[in-house]
């Protein structure tokens, strides 16, 4: 399992933090996902054999979001 934490843009209200959060859980290799509206920011546990950071990324954006990996 990896730990990755994201910056999220585009967030308005806890409502998008819900949203991101229920998209990126539904992909197959992601354990947990925590998005923080206040913070603008995600933390997830993934599984990098059955995920990749470029889908999480994709599935973001599908719902209107951008995220980036925070070092």
């Amino acid at each position: 399992m990896e730990k990755i934490k994201l910056d999220i843009s585009g967030m308005h209200c806890g409502a998008c933090a819900t949203l991101i959060q229920m998209s990126v859980s539904e992909l197959e290799g992601v354990k947990s996902a925590f998005v923080d509206y206040n913070a603008k920011k995600a933390e997830l546990e993934i599984d990098p054999a059955k995920v990749k950071k470029e889908d999480i990324f994709k599935k973001i954006e599908e719902v209107g979001y951008k995220a980036v990996v925070v070092q």
